[in-house]
């Protein structure tokens, strides 16, 4: 039995949504943070899906899912880091709050 695209598909799309609707929603950064690493991990797996089903014997797909699982490593890290920064500053990571920083 082959597995068509839509079995892969599915779950990305709903990993995808999952991950708009957490960042759209929360107010703390961390969960933001985890919502956008849902989000590129859903468009990872597109990644691979399309490379797979539209160029079987090419790995161009592949290899840009490792350099985008690599930019979102990075980009945690740093993303952590403002947190951290954040926090010392105004004891609070709440997204809604961080205008208090300006005055």
């Amino acid at each position: 039995m082959e597995l068509t695209m839509i079995y892969y598909l599915v779950p990305s799309l709903i990993m995808f949504s999952c991950g708009v609707y957490g960042f759209i929603t929360r107010k703390n950064m961390i969960a933001m943070l985890i919502s956008l690493e849902l989000m590129l991990n859903a468009v990872d797996i597109n990644f691979v899906v399309f490379n797979r089903y539209l160029f079987p014997g090419e790995m161009e797909g592949m290899f840009f899912t490792l350099f985008a699982i690599a930019i979102a490593a990075a980009e945690t890290a740093l993303a952590i880091a403002i947190i951290i920064n954040v926090f010392r500053a105004a004891k609070n990571i709440n997204a809604a709050e961080l205008t208090k920083m300006k005055h």
